[in-house]
């Protein structure tokens, strides 16, 4: 890590997460002087890097997600050989529930039509196959079911220190922890970044604050358009220490008010090994403001969850263990998740302005740090995301 005392970078990175600091990572391989700038600390536990694991999986019910999803595993690949540390455990991926059931994360039977247009191999399976082969219980004769080979559980927090370490080795990367930037001005071509301690020149920037997104646009007179959810998390133990589970989801309608969307992970060796992770995908009380935030997770969520596992899944003790929350901005585009896009043309030398903002993007992390680095360098991607530049529509002049 760089410690001179210059102050005048190529790119500055404002959000040190997981999508900044693999911003970082490709940036030091293109030899470019870097800055990265977080809020809090480094690996904290405040916005949408929370937690320790992930999913990564290949079904999607539009093309060009299933696409992306294949085109980040040599990205995946790439950032493995730089640890010893296991980054993706290949579990599989396992889609279940009822077939007209569209959530945020998609329809089973467009995700099977979006595999085989891409000729990715899977499995159909019917309701008792599920429970027979998969370890679930009680469920509709009138559920199906796809399973995915492909799909792994992310040891996140391990991607993250990967990410981190690079950075830390880097000549060309300099970290600053408990900066946030206070205001952003320009001189021409270049950018002043200024934290309550330091100022900083550059000629571009990375925007990728995670959900904090808006406290930095704001300081260029636009905003997102998004809403915030405060995802409840928790650990079962297991009961049979010899179950095992993939990631899976399942998609349903809501009964009363006892939620739907579920989904869960393997037991992992990197947390808590003799528990599995099991999480509800829906919030009952969205935040209008990152800053309402809390660290505590909904009761009334974890108590659908826990529900949920008593009546579907066996060898697990449904008492939540080890609750927690992450914090997450969404998109208001409908079927779309990610929105990655160069600032609104009316912000001064906005083709030198990237910003990364909402979605799930943890699956992608390594992949999508390539495609910010080169719309910052070379102002395109060789990747194509026009599915998600839509800043046109959905970054708002404030």
């Amino acid at each position: 890590m760089t410690e001179e005392k210059d102050n005048h970078f190529e790119v500055i990175v404002i959000g040190g997460g997981a999508i900044g600091l693999a911003s970082a990572y490709h940036l030091e391989k293109r030899g470019c002087k870097t800055l990265v700038l977080e809020q809090y600390n480094f690996k904290n536990q405040l916005g949408s890097s929370a937690g320790v694991s992930r999913q990564y999986r290949i079904p999607y019910p539009e093309d060009y997600m299933v696409k992306m999803a294949m085109d980040a595993q040599p990205f995946w690949d790439e950032l493995q050989s730089r640890t010893s540390r296991k980054l993706l455990d290949k579990v599989g991926t396992l889609w279940f529930g009822d077939p007209s059931v569209h959530s945020t994360e998609g329809n089973i039977a467009e995700a099977e039509q979006a595999l085989k247009s891409q000729n990715i191999p899977y499995t159909t399976l019917t309701s008792r196959e599920i429970e027979e082969q998969y370890h679930f219980k009680n469920l509709p004769d009138t559920y199906t079911g796809l399973f995915q080979a492909d799909g792994a559980s992310i040891d996140f927090k391990a991607t993250i220190e990967t990410l981190y370490e690079a950075a830390v080795q880097s000549r060309c990367v300099t970290l600053r922890e408990k900066s946030p930037v206070t205001e952003i001005r320009q001189a021409g071509k270049l950018f002043e970044v200024i934290t309550p301690e330091e100022s900083f020149i550059c000629e571009k920037l990375i925007i990728a604050p995670g959900p904090f997104v808006d406290n930095v646009v704001n300081l260029l007179n636009f905003k997102i358009e998004a809403t915030y959810w405060n995802m409840s998390s928790a650990y079962f133990k297991k009961t049979d220490p010899k179950i095992q589970y993939p990631t899976w989801f399942v998609f349903q309608n809501a009964v009363g008010e006892n939620g739907n969307q579920f989904y869960g992970f393997p037991g992992v060796i990197w947390d808590h090994p003799e528990y599995i992770r099991v999480a509800p995908d829906f919030v009952i009380n969205p935040l209008s403001d990152p800053a309402e935030r809390t660290l505590v997770a909904n009761p009334q969520e974890l108590a659908y969850t826990s529900e949920w596992i008593k009546n579907h899944m066996t060898g697990l003790d449904p008492v939540p263990h080890f609750t927690s929350t992450c914090l997450i901005a969404l998109s208001k585009i409908a079927n779309k998740e990610l929105l990655i896009d160069f600032a609104p043309s009316y912000v001064p030398n906005h083709k030198n302005i990237v910003v990364y903002a909402t979605g799930w993007a943890a699956k992608f992390t390594p992949f999508l740090g390539q495609i910010l680095t080169q719309l910052a360098l070379d102002g395109h991607s060789e990747f194509d995301i026009t599915p998600f530049q839509l800043g046109y529509r959905f970054f708002k002049a404030i």
